[in-house]
């Protein structure tokens, strides 16, 4: 099996797609224990010194100003572990619980943190043998920190808490055991390390951000299908209309339909119609996909910069022998950015729901009425839009920005807090949609391609063409849908797609 180095502030995009979807494992690089050792050191210093420090001798919160004994340090680090198990809601999935762990491990090895590698590499074996910490989906606020799911994630090191392994959820000494492990006990600080960090954020908003990638790629596949199905122009994505604007998003995008229906049959069927404009839906694509990728990258540019950050707090700086208090846990990047990525998936799939409600259309579309053969005893497509319609108004209601909203916790101490966690995690429910809707989309556009045989669409969307008819056939007559609906949205979600454009939009944006 591949194996994955981690090297702090040198995490790509690239490399964290793996870490979350493919089968590898992790190692830390050895250049960090170094930084490591000395951080440790200097917390062990200030216990030395008598020196009252937040987090290392103090309580939390509101109870920083209160100094606790020196022989009382390890139930501190525990107690404040298993205070914090509060998370509610449905478990995260294996794939996001897998991003947090090498998250975590990167961010606390970077040598600010007062944490011993000992610490991190129960972290690096719960990735490596699959033995995921169950962390409830709901109960952060994304300041200080991911605190709730941290602790959940942190609770299986010290014998707490259940955990994953191979598909059965255990008591953390359980799977601690079939891995080889025991319980360990926390240092001075580390408990705080582990809980203080927007690495569930950060995961979340990655996944919701790689997702959307996907749901690029089959926007792009599915509005060219229904440029070809309703036979529409080709002249939107002239290069020049794009150079004139000289937004790089909708020229980048308007370069991939060049690209996707050159050399198309049913184009040149039409090339003297009379036909002077098409709708915005098929005519602006390049403009609104294209700003969504604008606004993609802005957001993997920030997601991209936090997954290599030190979000933890205090932080340990060894060479002054100093230990700062700040806001580094303060998730707000992550929470503005998800948003920005929350419109973008919402327009990703409203457009695409006006293109199907355009193909259903038939004085609009050519096709006949709902895309089948005798309708009126056939319903056709009908409740299929009506259900692409439902979910892009869904995504309405989720785009709402979470970052403008803020409940102060801890008595007040933590008074403005981000809502990071909500604003990444809702992204994947978002995309879900999306992908439901470009789905309807997928199966509508190849049926009105279908319509049009003997002509054959462009070599790449004949190779969709083929993909879609792999699993779903073509819609004589009605018939129980939605199974066909699911194939397709699989198709989407599990990138199945992407292979047949080989378009990378989100480069690794890592120097």
């Amino acid at each position: 099996m591949k194996t994955l180095v981690l090297k702090p502030r040198h995490l790509t995009l690239s490399l964290l797609r793996s870490v979350t979807f493919d089968q590898v494992q992790i190692q830390l690089d050895p250049s960090c224990k170094e930084k490591m050792d000395a951080s440790t050191e200097t917390v062990s210093a200030v216990l030395r010194d008598g020196r009252t420090v937040y987090g290392i001798n103090t309580g939390f919160g509101r109870l920083a100003q209160t100094r606790i004994d020196d022989a009382q340090l390890e139930e501190l680090q525990s107690n404040l572990v298993l205070s914090h198990c509060t998370g509610m809601g449905p478990l995260l999935d294996d794939e996001a619980v897998k991003l947090i762990l090498a998250l975590k491990v990167t961010s606390l090895a970077q040598g600010f943190s007062g944490i011993r590698q000992e610490v991190l590499d129960y972290l690096i074996a719960f990735y490596n043998e699959g033995l995921y910490p169950c962390i409830p989906s709901k109960g952060s606020v994304g300041a200080s920190g991911d605190l709730a799911p941290l602790a959940h994630m942190s609770a299986p090191i010290i014998g707490s808490g259940k955990v994953r392994y191979k598909g059965e959820i255990l008591p953390a000494t359980e799977g601690l055991a079939k891995i080889g492990l025991k319980p360990m006990v926390l240092g001075p600080k580390e408990g705080l390390a582990l809980l203080n960090g927007t690495q569930v954020s950060t995961a979340l908003a990655l996944l919701g951000l790689f997702r959307t990638e996907n749901l690029m790629t089959a926007a792009t596949l599915a509005g060219a299908l229904s440029v070809e199905a309703a036979k529409g122009s080709h002249v939107p994505f002239d290069p020049r209309i794009q150079e004139a604007r000289g937004q790089v998003g909708q020229t980048d995008i308007a370069a991939v339909f060049r690209d996707i229906l050159s050399n198309s049959p049913i184009k040149q069927s039409h090339a003297d119609c009379d036909k002077v404009q098409d709708p915005y839906s098929l005519r602006c694509q390049p403009q609104v996909l294209g700003a969504c990728l604008d606004h993609m990258r802005f957001a993997a540019t920030i997601f991209e910069r936090e997954a290599n950050a030190v979000s933890d707090n205090p932080l340990v700086f060894s060479l002054e022998g100093d230990i700062l208090s700040g806001g580094n846990f303060h998730a707000e990047p992550i929470a503005m950015a998800s948003d920005v990525l929350a419109l973008a998936i919402a327009e990703i799939g409203a457009l695409s729901e006006r293109r199907i409600a355009l193909l259903m259309d038939s004085s609009m579309s050519g096709l006949p009425p709902f895309l089948v053969a005798g309708s009126g005893l056939n319903s056709g497509f009908m409740i299929a839009q009506v259900t692409a319609a439902a979910l892009a108004s869904e995504n309405k209601s989720l785009a709402h920005p979470a970052c403008v909203d803020s409940l102060p916790t801890s008595a007040n101490q933590e008074d403005h807090v981000s809502m990071a966690t909500f604003a990444a995690r809702r992204l994947s429910d978002m995309a879900q949609n999306t992908a439901g809707v470009l789905a309807v989309e997928l199966l509508s556009a190849a049926q009105g391609i279908d319509f049009h045989k003997p002509l054959k669409t462009s070599a790449v969307l004949e190779g969709v063409m083929a993909r879609i008819r792999k699993d779903v056939p073509f819609f004589e007559k009605d018939r129980y849908f939605s199974g066909d609906l699911e194939l397709a949205s699989d198709l989407i979600w599990n990138g199945e797609l992407n292979s047949l454009t080989k378009v990378d939009y989100l480069p690794s944006l890592t120097a």
